[in-house]
């Protein structure tokens, strides 16, 4: 790839044939009208009376206000509040009050798009409908399951191309200095790091692996995992544009759960051993080129406690600490947006070691973004 590509993918790119989160089930109660903009398409979304939850194009087919700021019908329709038309679940507009008896135009339409209740989360597909079944949302069965407890942050709005927060989370070696006084680690810039690839439900995935033995853990971790010396291996998913898994497994020297002749996506703890450790979630949503919606999603077994205060879960713990690190993140993103708002004059990224996955991510986001050209040349043709 080239130092051009790579500014223009970390600059404007904006995947448009992917499923990305758009709230909790918790989010969105019945018959209750919510506006989101997804890779620069306005959506109004909501769930029925009977359950379902649905998204439409935010626009009226008239003047172009917010279908999101008007109210529901009792007979299920939607009425925009400047002129009154009102659409059915098709999308078809069946009512203007000023065409009290005149024939409603075909064009007073407004697009469906795909949607899909998956895990506790609602996600959506702002590309091409005729591609949604090509691709899945990813799965994330820890999210709201019994067996582990979820606190979640966010959404937070982020003034940087989601492209940017993906390379931070795939690259812990930032860890020190930006998190120092808090996650900073800087033992964690020396463990070799791995790459794995492959393709999963449609969707590409690149991932570090990071294995170390007879690991001398740092306070933060002591607290939330309890063993000061273990085996780690650490894993960085970018298993979509959407979303970033990172896992993590400690446990007693010699006592990590064996995963030989497996993969090592998605990855997840064993809770029927010692392993102690989180399943963290991150996704990404994109709302134009250079803002992104964040949410962080912290996964940890149930029962397990920190060690400082053993009534308190440890996935509410590390949330306590998260919005600090966040903080951080933010900062650092914000300044690298900034950047590119100035020529390159000879300036050329140089990568690390630790950059192979960040090197496929954009392999990934680059061929994606020449998929979705195609389709529009190709639509533009015709």
């Amino acid at each position: 790839m080239s130092n051009n590509d790579s500014r223009a993918l970390a600059t404007y790119a904006c995947v448009e044939n992917c499923w990305y989160m758009i709230g909790t089930a918790a989010d969105f109660p019945a018959e209750k009208l919510t506006g989101h903009v997804v890779a620069k398409k306005p959506i109004v979304a909501w769930r029925t009376k009977h359950g379902q939850v649905v998204a439409y194009d935010d626009r009226c087919a008239h003047k172009r206000f917010p279908l999101s700021k008007g109210r529901l019908m009792q007979d299920g329709t939607l009425e925009c509040a400047y002129h009154g038309l009102r659409y059915d679940m098709t999308g078809k507009c069946v009512m203007i009050p000023s065409h009290p008896t005149g024939p409603i135009s075909p064009q007073a339409i407004v697009r469906p798009y795909p949607i899909v209740e998956q895990d506790g989360l609602i996600w959506l597909w702002p590309g091409n409908p005729a591609l949604s079944g090509t691709r899945k949302p990813p799965r994330l069965p820890e999210v709201g399951s019994a067996d582990w407890k979820t606190e979640i942050i966010g959404p937070m709005e982020i003034p940087a191309n989601y492209l940017l927060l993906i390379e931070n989370l795939l690259d812990i070696t930032h860890f020190y200095p930006l998190h120092d006084g808090n996650i900073g680690d800087i033992e964690n810039s020396r463990i070799p790091v791995d790459l794995e690839e492959g393709e999963e439900d449609g969707n590409r995935y690149a991932m570090t692996i990071r294995k170390v033995t007879d690991y001398k853990q740092p306070p933060y971790l002591v607290d939330w995992f309890h063993y000061d010396v273990v085996d780690r291996h650490h894993t960085h998913c970018m298993m979509s544009p959407g979303v970033t898994r990172v896992v993590m497994r400690n446990a007693p020297v010699g006592e990590l759960s064996a995963r030989d002749g497996k993969r090592e996506f998605p990855g997840s703890l064993d809770l029927n051993s010692k392993e102690r450790g989180y399943v963290l979630v991150h996704t990404h949503t994109p709302i134009n080129e250079n803002r992104h919606l964040w949410w962080a999603l912290i996964n940890v077994p149930a029962h397990h406690m920190s060690k400082k205060d053993p009534k308190k879960q440890t996935a509410s713990q590390i949330a306590e600490m998260f919005p600090n690190v966040v903080e951080e993140d933010k900062f650092a993103l914000t300044e690298q947006q900034q950047m590119f708002t100035y020529p390159d004059d000879g300036y050329q990224e140089v990568f690390l070691k630790p950059d192979l996955a960040i090197r496929r991510a954009r392999v990934i986001f680059q061929d994606l973004i020449r998929e979705q050209e195609g389709e529009t040349h190709s639509v533009a043709a015709e």
